[in-house]
Parts: structure tokens; C-alpha cells; sequence
């Protein structure tokens, strides 16, 4: 039994030698291959290289998820995404921007704090570049409105040089055949559209700015440019918003020019948010 069992010993190690070089390994990189791919994924950090970086990051936490410093490389890869966003940013392209920031908060999700700032300035940045544009759209419809009000003023001054012309003609004719009686003229005192002459100040209410209701706007100015030439009243104008008065500004300056080219308005300006918009006249008391 004693001689059997040494010589049965050498087969023993050598079926456990052969079972060892056969069982699999899982998730183990040879030391070589795993530092190389670290390096590579430095170099790219360093060379800014942030989507190649994200690229070997993905491989190295498919390969080797449990390393624990790919937590440090992916906090690295955030920050340095959240740095191209901020620089995007300050060059105004707010795409380059919000795409740099959504690759930081899909490497950190559970920690949204840390891009809120850089969320918060491309909103801003986007809402401005909005507001910059809705007031060249609404800048660029005053200034057509005025050349249309002033075709129109030019087109209306011309008819009544050929009204005027073919009275004088009229007139011309009849006199030359008997003297036509002359009546004494009398004067009229100017009547008022919508200030009241006793007051000192008179108000009136602008609800369709607050509706957008442009035409019925346009059609209120048009007696308030009237009063405005006729009894020479300052305005104030007090809107919500510092943005709405420059468009009731230049419509209102629009028709004052039609009614009297060499009359200069005197317009003034306040922002009261909770009041409906209106306006202030005063007449010049003589």
C-alpha cells in the first residue's frame, strides 16, 4: 500500500497542474496591457483629447469595472468636459456648450450640483440671445411701419396739393365773372380727441399692448399723436416692461412726424410692472 501510494503521487500533481492551467480567468488584464491603456487614457486627458478620453475610459470600466481609479479618471473626464463648456460658452456657441455639459453630467449623474452653474449660464445665455432677437424683429417692424406712415403722409400731402390747386383754379374761374362775398372768418378753438384741456395731466390706458393687439395700438396712437401736435403735450409713456416702451416710442414719434415733419415730442419713459400700460399727457399751458 506504502509503494502504491508514492507511486500514484507524481500522476496526482500533474492532473492538478493541468487543472490549473485550465481554469478561466475573468476580468484580469496582464499588468502590461492595463497600464498602457491608463497611460493612453492620461495622454489623452492632457492633450485635451476629452472624446477619445471617454472612448478608453468606457473600455478600461467594461474591462476592469471594479479599479478603483476609474472613479478619479471619471471625475477628471467631468471636469475637464465642464472646462470646454465654460470655454464654449465665452465664445458664444452655446451648442458646443450644452453638448460639453451633458457628456459631464452622464459621467457624474448623481452629482447634478456640480454643473448647475454652468446649466444655469448657458440658459441665460440663451434667453438673452432670444430677448436680442425678438428686439431687432420688433425694431426692424417700427422702423418699416414708419416708412409706410411716411409714403402714406407723402401720397396724402400730394393729394391735397392738387385739392388745393383745383380750388384756386375754381376760384379764379368764379371771379372772373362776378366778386364773390367775403364772409369774416372765424376762428375755432381746437377740440381735444382724448385729453381733457382742464386737467393737467391726462391719462390713457394702453391694454392692447399687454394683448399684442398692434392694430387697435396703432389705431389709440393715431388720436394721441393728434392731441399731442395740437396742444403740444409732453408724454410719459409707463409700460411693464423697459423692452415695450422703444416699440410704442417709435410707433407713436411715427405718426406725431406725419401730422407735423418740425414737431419734436418730448417722451419720457417709466416701468411700472403691476399697472396696465398707459400713457401721461400734459398740454402746454400758455
Amino acid at each position: 500500500m506504502k509503494s502504491f501510494a508514492f507511486r500514484g503521487l507524481p500522476l496526482v500533481l500533474v492532473l492538478l497542474l493541468a487543472g490549473c492551467q485550465n481554469t478561466p480567468s475573468h476580468n484580469v488584464l496582464p499588468v502590461d496591457e492595463l497600464v498602457s491603456a491608463f497611460r493612453q487614457l492620461d495622454v489623452s486627458l492632457a492633450e485635451e483629447r476629452l472624446d477619445d478620453a471617454r472612448s478608453q475610459l468606457d473600455a478600461l470600466q467594461r474591462r476592469t469595472s471594479g479599479d478603483t481609479r476609474l472613479e478619479q479618471y471619471q471625475r477628471q473626464l467631468a471636469d475637464a468636459y465642464m472646462e470646454q463648456g465654460r470655454e464654449a460658452l465665452q465664445q458664444g456657441d452655446l451648442d458646443r456648450a450644452a453638448q460639453a455639459l451633458g457628456q459631464a453630467r452622464s459621467l457624474l449623474p448623481q452629482a447634478p450640483s456640480l454643473s448647475h452653474d454652468l446649466n444655469q449660464a448657458i440658459d441665460r445665455a440663451r434667453e438673452a440671445r432670444q430677448n436680442a432677437a425678438e428686439q431687432q424683429a420688433r425694431e426692424a417692424a417700427a422702423r418699416l411701419d414708419a416708412q409706410r406712415q411716411e409714403q402714406l403722409r407723402q401720397q396724402r400731402q400730394e393729394q391735397l396739393r392738387q385739392q388745393r390747386l383745383a380750388v384756386e383754379r375754381q376760384l379764379k374761374a368764379a371771379a372772373a365773372v362776378t366778386e364773390p362775398a367775403v364772409e369774416p372768418v372765424v376762428e375755432r378753438a381746437p377740440k381735444a380727441r382724448l385729453i381733457d384741456l382742464d386737467a393737467t395731466t391726462s391719462s390713457v390706458a394702453l391694454p392692447m399692448l399687454d394683448n399684442q393687439d398692434n392694430e387697435n395700438l396703432r389705431r389709440l396712437l393715431d388720436s394721441v399723436a393728434a392731441d399731442v401736435v395740437t396742444f403740444h403735450c409732453a408724454v410719459r409713456i409707463e409700460v411693464r416692461e423697459a423692452k415695450d416702451y422703444p416699440w410704442v416710442a417709435a410707433l407713436l414719434s411715427a405718426r406725431i412726424k406725419k401730422l407735423d415733419p418740425t414737431f419734436r415730442p418730448r417722451l419720457s419713459q417709466k416701468i411700472v410692472p403691476q399697472q396696465v400700460p398707459r400713457l401721461l399727457l400734459s398740454p402746454q399751458r400758455k
